[in-house]
């Protein structure tokens, strides 16, 4: 570990510096503390934004970008016939709908684009909208393919557009209090990271209800299947399109990329250098060829805001156990466990005086060396020295009804009103979702995949 970043621990760690909920961390153990959101609204000017994808979480996304004051929907794009008519039967008969996004870019009454396509399409709308002058909310991952990332950086820099990425758990408060948390020392170094996102129903698994009447006079076909592979119409492919890899990135580039969001939010680090993945498809044999089951163990090299550590994680869509297991960050001095809307965090001390006797070399010693042994051990170490330091956990929660993803919204457009910084950059997207995409990659051709996180590129 570099001395900047130890000095900064041995300052930190073991005082009562920190705050936590109003109060030093040394007086809030044994306690639960409810978080509060810091995401502050500036100004309540009117921004217009257009849909383009108005599937599953189109909608999420914008029924809560809606709860933003002073934000508007004036269109909506579809490639399924139904969609367009459901979005004017939800969000008013005045919303203009159409099947090509072009016509949408087209629109001067447009300020900004949710895009929540297939994930093959996101490079091209994202590149297109901000050439048009359009502010970008993109969902993850931010694009197919770790080779279409640098052309979005590209052009957000070129146009000066805002450009976020949807993964919400960047604008958490929670992850904003494990970030406080890891910073301030208190678990030690970093060493390890755990974290999965198991599941077991078949929405999980995302075998979504097709409609009835799904057909190409209904859909669109030419136009979803753009630069991908030409092949016949084929509803499964159309809305379930994250089970093949034509068109989505499967568990990893869907799941993966958030948890890499978070780890990525909490250490400031811009990503591993060694990538290694297993994939299979076990059990949702429905006629995907995505993996149901990716596990993989990236390697992050020391950098100036962290030492080296491992990071494990796993996907497992037909999980028979406990599913949404929590994260866990681990130090040499504690760990911070994040779960579903809250967090505990649990520290220690270890002993400064190394143990003795019990499982120890020193029984098989000669009885007269074992006891020069004990005498020598009494005699550079007190009572003190020997003790281990177990502190209370902290328990944080969010507030009850609190939305990350409203966090991350307000985030967006605060940014498109005021200038600041977004909370998920192209960069920053490009740096979680390829790690996500190596993984598919390492699993596929069975061996390692290097990573440069700096330049952004496979070595």
């Amino acid at each position: 570990m570099n001395n900047t970043r130890r000095d900064f621990i041995r300052k930190i760690s073991g005082t009562s510096a920190l705050i936590v909920g109003g109060m030093a961390i040394t007086d809030a153990y044994g306690k639960t503390i409810t978080l509060k959101s810091e995401v502050k609204i500036s100004s309540n000017d009117n921004i217009r934004i257009a849909l383009i994808g108005s599937g599953i979480i189109g909608h999420y996304d914008t029924d809560t970008a809606l709860k933003v004051p002073g934000v508007e929907l004036v269109a909506v794009c579809d490639l399924y016939k139904g969609r367009l008519e459901r979005a004017k039967e939800k969000w008013g008969a005045s919303i203009f709908t159409t099947r090509d996004y072009r016509e949408i870019l087209a629109r001067k009454d447009v300020d900004a684009v949710l895009i929540c396509t297939s994930d093959h399409w996101h490079d091209h709308i994202s590149i297109d909208a901000m050439n048009a002058g359009k502010h970008v909310y993109c969902e993850k991952p931010m694009v197919h393919h770790i080779e279409e990332g640098q052309a979005v950086i590209d052009t957000q820099k070129k146009t000066g557009k805002v450009f976020q990425v949807g993964s919400q758990v960047a604008s958490s408060v929670l992850t904003a209090e494990a970030k406080k948390i890891y910073e301030s020392g208190v678990i030690g170094e970093l060493c390890y990271v755990e974290a999965t996102n198991d599941r077991s129903s078949a929405n999980g698994a995302w075998q979504y209800t097709i409609p009835t009447d799904a057909n190409t006079q209904t859909v669109d076909w030419d136009t979803y299947v753009g630069d991908a592979p030409k092949v016949p119409f084929d509803s499964k492919r159309f809305f379930r399109w994250r089970n093949y890899k034509d068109y989505g990135t499967g568990v990893a580039g869907d799941l993966f990329v958030h948890l890499l969001t978070n780890l990525h939010t909490i250490t400031s680090s811009i990503g591993p250098d060694k990538i290694f993945a297993l994939g299979e498809l076990n059990y949702w044999k429905d006629g995907r060829d995505a993996y149901d089951l990716v596990t993989s163990l990236m390697q992050y090299p020391e950098r100036k805001e962290h030492p080296a550590f491992q990071f494990y994680t796993r996907v497992n869509l037909a999980d028979g156990g406990t599913s949404g297991s929590p994260a866990k960050i681990v130090g040499t001095e504690g760990i911070i466990e994040l779960g579903h809307g809250s967090m505990k965090v649990k520290s220690f001390k270890r002993p400064k005086a190394p143990e003795f006797g019990g499982y120890d070399s020193v029984s098989t010693f000669s009885q007269a060396q074992q006891e020069e042994s004990t005498k020598a051990y009494k005699a550079l170490f007190s009572d003190e020295d020997k003790k281990w330091s177990y502190a209370k956990e902290i328990t944080f929660k969010v507030p009850e009804g609190y939305d990350e993803r409203l966090d991350h919204f307000t985030n967006f457009f605060e940014s498109i009103r005021t200038g600041k910084k977004v909370a998920e950059d192209a960069t920053f997207g490009l740096r979680a979702a390829a790690p996500a995409l190596a993984c598919n990659l390492s699993a596929r051709l069975k061996k390692p995949i290097l990573w440069d996180a700096e330049k952004m590129k496979i070595v």
